[in-house]
């Protein structure tokens, strides 16, 4: 990817809230030095979220890329001050609980705090009390503590690091409304305001909830949706005075008392110090979604406060207050003094959206931000854009993780106001939005709903987990009890599945994985320059490849099929795979969805066009040899090999692979030829007891196999010999992706390993992102976990150090308080000498 040499990057920067402030902060300090900063409304406060945000920074929570941004931003921000005033308080945070589903999710939040390196504690409810005096101990069942948590002040952090980036050459220019982005030839070149025109080689949209705003002007879009949360300040309460006298006394003038969080009545809580006394903030999220159309927002001067400053709704907040009242008795006593409306943005999936539009080259988004994450995501997309790489991986923020389905106005306002109702919501990691569905459906979905499938959701699929016509199946199976949250989104089912995978055949809807089309020419070279392993093999070759970056991490993984000399089939994870090779073909791809096309090399996704059906299990070759002519025994169609061929009526690609270490074969064909497929597979398949069976047996025969799941198990923050699949790189192919980074390393020489965990206790289950204790301290953290039916024990892949990284090594996962022995085991654990899919 060619980029403007760093002296001569004109960067454009939209927007001077403190995600805009803090990115010109971050590329001057880079050497990038030609940085203008526009903003419509005046500095340091120009009216946007920044200007009115409550500034609270809670690092913990199940993204550890998130977390990794919000422990940067107390970094940054506690390092800086304006005239002697921090930019950032250390009041920490108090997390309480008054019922015992949100204590038991504060044992798993502890729990993600030790994985992510973030200190805290569970506290007794007498404890919480002398932390915040004016609680009502007796209803809470305990909290939890972050020391290190506080208050940000936006604000003073904008103005202390404009001030840095002025000092190295960056200009703020205030009063100046966007009107237009230039292009040229598919490159940004400049900004029109209402006062002149800047040239520009990268313009960055850090606008906020005007987001979609400026995005439309450069034809991009921008995924979220703007929502008003209500924030109320009290009248100043001598209860806080007494609490804080000591402070007082001492003359200090900053809050004191930790950020408090009530998140079973969707509250949370800050001290506000001014002349008039000390007064309590109080946000809620309790209230009705408010959406907020960003294209009618009023400029700065038309704003009865300011754009982002919508009026106060009493109505909305009363039973708010009475919650307050509730866990706050002193409240009773005073009443909101003011209030408003404040709005900010939401995204399908609550997560902001990072990156360069590859339609518009150098027009870049840094949206949907949050002041806790602001200085973290600002160094992350300098990164990107200076070095090529952010260090921080961040393929849950991608512009292009979102499907073309997911981006209709409709579904970003669905989504985005159910993000806005779940901001304090317990949520499993396996729960699904609710709505809208059913949106993307497979060619089976008729014959999975009559089975009684149960799906949940992901890319907008419906995907199923098991089939209630499989119940039969699990009746008098033994299997361990599960704790309620374990027992979420399972059922028993998926063992029988999981068993009759084992010992008979079943088929797997595998249509939701993307497959992506590359042809031409100049395709083998494109794809040999892409990918780590060597594609360069006869046509009917399948081979396992990574895509890395240019420092060695992995972006993806990759199965592609060589289906004719300048044609192949790549079995990708997500829309950022296929926007990384389009952003590398020959020509440049410009289109969302679709085609590269110069060069000699196409890059096309065809998923939605196609569909496909997992057959596995040791029967599975009995399933299929009566359908076709062609001769499916091992010897005549072995392991990783792929052709064209017929079942009865249906033209197929088969490829034989196996995902759950059975024989088998992925089975593809045109999505109207899809039911078909099923039908003709199900009637065949009688016999041999063949069944329906779905992701959660798949997932633990996985597991069982040691077979990874990248964005879980592996990202670009590691490299394919710590993830244990560096027999997937080829450096004596020739050049390509992230070769030289490479070099030297192997998996001896790793500090850290992705290691497979055996549970001891073989009725323990954990799920995944769960601290491993080494020695009685947290030393790495869970990545994929399941129970192995076929094992009868429980299983988990998690990232330790390579010393500790030793098979035999006793281990301790912690699962919701409670530390679980565990043991490093040999990978593979199921049928290591690959005896039963290569038969």
């Amino acid at each position: 990817m060619s980029r403007t040499p760093a002296h001569r990057s004109r960067v454009v920067v939209i927007g001077a809230g403190i995600v805009g402030a803090s990115l010109a902060d971050e590329l001057t300090a880079r050497g990038w030095t030609e940085v203008t900063v526009l903003e419509q409304g005046p500095l340091p406060a120009p009216g946007g979220s920044t200007s009115h945000a409550p500034g609270l920074v809670f690092r913990t929570g199940p993204s550890k890329t998130m977390t990794e941004f919000a422990a940067y931003t107390v970094e940054k921000f506690g390092s800086l001050d304006v005239d002697g005033q921090p930019c950032f308080h250390a009041v920490g945070g108090l997390e309480v609980a008054t019922t015992e589903a949100r204590w038991a999710d504060l044992h798993r939040k502890a729990g993600l705090a030790a994985s992510w390196g973030v200190h805290g504690a569970l506290l007794t409810p007498q404890r919480c009390k002398e932390l915040w005096p004016m609680l009502d101990e007796t209803r809470l069942y305990g909290g939890f503590h972050t020391p290190d948590d506080g208050l940000a002040r936006a604000v003073l952090a904008c103005r202390a690091q404009i001030a840095r980036a002025e000092s190295r050459g960056a200009r703020f220019l205030e009063r100046h409304t966007v009107t237009g982005i230039e292009q040229a030839d598919g490159r940004v070149t400049g900004v029109v305001t209402d006062r002149g025109t800047f040239p520009a080689d990268h313009v960055v949209s850090a606008a906020g909830f005007w987001g979609p705003v400026i995005g439309a002007m450069a034809g991009v879009d921008v995924p979220l949706l703007p929502l008003a949360h209500q924030y109320a300040t009290t009248e100043p309460l001598p209860e806080l005075a007494r609490v804080d006298e000591a402070r007082t006394n001492e003359g200090r003038t900053e809050e004191s008392l930790p950020i408090l969080r009530f998140q079973d009545r969707d509250l949370y809580f800050r001290e506000h110090l001014d002349a008039a006394g000390i007064r309590l903030g109080i946000g809620s999220y309790a209230h009705r979604p408010m959406p907020v159309d960003p294209f009618t927002v009023p400029a700065y001067d038309d704003a009865p406060t300011m754009p982002s400053s919508l009026p106060f709704t009493p109505d909305d907040f009363a039973p708010s207050w009475q919650d307050s009242v509730g866990l706050l008795p002193a409240l009773a006593d005073s009443r909101v003094a003011e209030g408003f409306n404040g709005v900010f943005s939401f995204t399908p999936d609550g997560m902001p959206v990072l990156g360069e539009s590859r339609e518009l080259r150098g027009f870049w988004l840094a949206e949907a931000v949050w002041v806790t994450h602001s200085a973290g995501v600002a160094r992350a997309v300098a990164e990107w854009m200076t070095d090529g790489r952010p260090a921080t991986d961040l393929h849950e923020c991608d512009l292009y993780r979102f499907e073309d389905a997911q981006r209709s106005p409709a579904y970003i306002a669905d989504r985005g106001a159910q993000s806005f109702v779940e901001v304090y919501d317990v949520i499993h990691p396996l729960q699904p939005v609710e709505q809208p569905r059913p949106l993307r459906t497979s060619p089976f979905y008729p014959r999975q709903q009559e089975l009684g499938a149960y799906f949940l959701e992901g890319g907008g699929w419906e995907r199923p987990h098991w089939y209630e016509a499989n119940a039969p199946l699990a009746e008098g199976l033994e299997l361990p009890a599960r704790d309620d949250w374990s027992a979420r989104y399972w059922s028993p089912i998926a063992a029988a599945e999981a068993k009759a995978t084992r010992e008979r055949v079943a088929l797997y809807d595998m249509t939701p994985l993307r497959r992506l089309e590359v042809t031409g020419p100049g395709a083998l070279a494109f794809l040999q320059r892409m990918t780590s392993n060597n594609l360069a093999k006869k046509p009917g070759a399948v081979t396992y490849t990574l895509l890395l970056d240019e420092a060695g991490g992995i972006r993806s993984d990759l199965t592609v099929a060589r289906l004719a000399p300048d044609r192949f089939q790549v079995g990708a994870n997500s829309g950022s795979d296929l926007d990384w090779l389009l952003r590398h073909a020959p020509g440049g791809g410009s289109s969302r969805s679709g085609e590269a096309g110069s060069g000699g090399v196409q890059v096309r996704d065809i998923t939605s066009g196609t569909c496909c059906i997992g057959v596995w299990g040791p029967l599975a070759r009995d399933l299929v040899q009566p359908l076709t002519r062609d001769d499916f025994s091992h010897r005549a169609f072995g392991y990783f090999r792929a052709r064209h061929t017929h079942l009865g009526h249906v033209p197929v690609t088969a490829m034989r692979l196996s995902y759950v270490g059975e024989l088998g074969w992925e089975l593809y064909t045109t999505a109207d030829l899809g039911l078909r497929l099923w039908d003709t597979l199900w009637a065949a398949g009688q016999e041999h007891g063949v069944i329906a069976a779905g992701r959660s047996a798949f997932n633990s025969l996985r597991l069982e196999k040691g077979y990874r799941a990248w964005g879980h198990d592996m990202t670009t923050e590691h490299n394919p010999y710590e993830a244990g699949v560096g027999f997937a790189v080829r450096p004596d192919k020739g050049d390509f992706v992230g070769r030289d980074a490479l070099a030297g390393l192997s998996e001896d020489t790793v500090p850290r390993r992705l290691s497979c965990l055996t549970l001891d206790d073989p009725s323990a289950v954990v799920l995944g992102k769960e601290p491993v204790h080494v020695d009685g301290a947290p030393a790495g953290y869970v990545t994929s976990a399941a129970y192995g039916y076929t094992l009868g024990r429980g299983i988990a892949y998690a990232w330790l150090p390579a010393a500790v990284s030793v098979p035999g090594t006793a281990v301790h996962i912690e699962y919701f308080g409670e530390k679980i022995p565990a043991t490093v085991a040999h990978e593979p654990l199921f049928d290591p000498q690959m005896e039963r899919i290569r038969r």
